[in-house]
């Protein structure tokens, strides 16, 4: 079935922001949506897909090595490069690729081609879901109940941009450098702390209490459902311009301007919060930077800042056991203090 459009989706401005800020800047490091269940979470990522520009690959590339990229990419393209060839390309979409909860490391990471070995006697790679979001989007329904062994080789594998296979004889190594989203319900478990600081952008979804939201939300699902492509058609143009946003961010990101005087800002918000490490100051001066990219401005402001704060610092605070207030409010308090209500 097709995706619901992401114009679509009524309401949960936070995490549709968060969603086009990782789409505008992957290094970011991807974004976590924690809330009730039927909130549009995974709605939400899966519409991405339609949005994003298509790349350039190299053919044939199970990977989908970028042929400009300065690294030679997997040892194929690292190959042909080094041989003075040049690599025939293609333009293919984006990558977005579901981990289901029940998928086997094997399945995660790769390993070896049995049809090929029993067939042709032959020592084969058959790449897994981490090869295939290779400059993609890897997403994870329900995040917090993901295997520990799946949850330690997720970490490794978003800290080098690599991926390290050894099977049966054969030693594999090739980029994997992906976009990070998970989403899941707290009420069923929380996420380990090194996964969590992962993240670059964390968004809690509520049910709409609101009575016109909540109706609306139901009449554009059951129109959706009733008529898909009718529905799809509908909101195309609105996705069509989205898109193009999302394309001319992407383009202007580089030029987009922060100054000094913000960052200093940033630092101090994250020293008032009491965060550990500078993923934070890194992060919100890279998400004010894309807010500011996606909205055509030439410099990021306080007001970016502001918008982006919740989000990029709300899951890298201690609990305080003298504060009972929820992070998301404890961050909306500082900036009350730093920039007034």
């Amino acid at each position: 079935m097709a995706a619901f459009p992401f114009s679509a989706i009524v309401g949960q401005d936070e995490m549709k922001q968060a969603i086009l800020i990782a789409a505008v800047d992957p290094s970011l490091g991807g974004v976590l949506v924690f809330g009730d269940r039927g909130t549009g979470k995974s709605t939400a990522v899966r519409a991405l897909a339609a949005l994003l520009p298509r790349m350039t690959a190299v053919v044939g590339c199970p990977y989908g090595c970028d042929p400009q990229a300065a690294s030679g990419g997997c040892p194929d393209c690292a190959a042909l490069k080094g041989a003075g060839k040049k690599p025939r390309t293609h333009q293919i979409p984006v990558p977005v690729v579901d981990l289901p909860l029940g998928a086997t490391e094997d399945r995660v990471v790769g390993a070896l081609d049995l049809e090929r070995a029993l067939s042709q006697g032959v020592k084969a790679f058959e790449p897994g879901l981490l090869a295939h979001a290779n400059r993609g989007f890897l997403y994870i329904d329900e995040v917090n109940l993901l295997e520990d062994h799946l949850v330690d080789l997720l970490i490794d594998v978003a800290a080098s941009g690599e991926n390290v296979v050894e099977r049966e004889g054969l030693s594999v190594r090739h980029p994997a450098r992906f976009v990070l989203v998970g989403s899941g319900n707290p009420e069923e478990g929380e996420l380990r702390p090194q996964l969590l600081d992962r993240f670059g952008l964390s968004v809690e979804v509520k049910t709409p209490t609101d009575l016109a939201t909540r109706v609306e939300v139901v009449k554009r699902r059951d129109a959706f459902e009733r008529a898909p492509q009718a529905f799809i058609d509908q909101w195309k143009k609105a996705d069509a311009r989205l898109a193009r946003r999302i394309g001319a961010a992407r383009s202007q990101l580089h030029a987009v301007t922060v100054d000094d005087a913000l960052l200093e800002r940033s630092a101090r918000l994250c020293m008032s919060l009491g965060t550990d490490g500078l993923r934070g100051e890194l992060t919100l001066m890279r998400a004010a930077r894309a807010l500011a990219a996606l909205e055509g401005d030439k410099a990021a402001t306080d007001a970016h800042l502001r918008r982006v704060a919740p989000s990029a610092l709300r899951h890298r605070l201690r609990r305080n056991p003298l504060d009972d207030a929820g992070s998301g409010v404890r961050v909306e308090r500082a900036l009350a203090e730093m920039f007034g209500p």
